[in-house]
């Protein structure tokens, strides 16, 4: 069952990953955003949902035959079939995307149970059906071999690192243009309020510089005459 709150995750869909790693980082935060993904679908919407994690470990060639599969509890299958619905995959491939870490099959399952999306620091393969389908995904780059080739599927829902940042069960995964960034658990919601009333400000500030006025005293908003003109702003646009 998922504890992310539906007003946290529609509030998270508005911000960007931008504003909520600078929160982070005020809060001394600096190591959630997972380096070296990017998005592959071709949808602009954010990525939320919690995390659900696979954990990959080097592949030893006399455990890792093509026959593995028919085996139901295979980690990777069982990680298919039991993240849940609004769940983010998360994927722990240790940067490494010689080999894919899932491919369009699987990623169609995902999709049809209802997850959020997913996101692996090594690759895909089937990369252009991925990426047409609809489910959010991020990754490093395309990948055909199979993950036999290189990872062995050895743990699910643990914790785990994924491109440098770690990720824990249940922690919000918010993705967008720039990548994604992992926020712990327990500080979800009040980030998300501060997101969603720093975007505001942030919009308020994208209109002045391109009306003219000069980031000086703006942006951080140091004159006093700043937060008058936010608030007026703010009544002008409904926000």
């Amino acid at each position: 069952m998922s504890n992310l709150k539906a007003s946290t995750r529609e509030k998270l869909m508005g911000v960007s990953t931008a504003t909520l790693a600078t929160l982070l980082f005020k809060r001394g935060l600096r190591n959630q955003f997972i380096q070296n993904v990017q998005r592959l679908s071709v949808s602009t919407q954010n990525m939320v949902g919690e995390a659900f994690t696979l954990r990959y470990m080097p592949a030893r060639e006399d455990r890792n035959g093509i026959e593995v599969f028919q085996n139901r509890a295979h980690p990777q299958r069982k990680a298919i079939e039991e993240c849940p619905k609004g769940a983010v995959l998360v994927i722990d491939s240790r940067k490494d995307a010689r080999a894919a870490s899932a491919g369009g099959i699987l990623v169609g399952r995902l999709m049809a149970k209802g997850a959020a999306g997913v996101v692996t620091d090594g690759g895909f393969r089937d990369s252009a059906e991925i990426a047409v389908l609809g489910i959010p995904a991020y990754h490093q780059r395309p990948s055909a071999p199979t993950n036999l080739t290189h990872h062995e599927a050895i743990d699910i829902n643990v914790p785990i690192g994924c491109g440098d940042a770690p990720v824990f069960p249940g922690d919000v995964i918010v993705g967008d243009g720039d990548g994604v960034i992992v926020l712990p658990a327990h500080l979800a919601d009040e980030l998300a309020e501060q997101a969603w009333e720093m975007t505001k400000f942030e919009d308020f500030v994208t209109a002045a510089v391109a009306s003219g006025r000069s980031i000086l005293g703006l942006y951080p908003a140091t004159d006093p005459q700043t937060m008058q003109d936010f608030e007026v702003w703010k009544k002008q646009n409904n926000r």
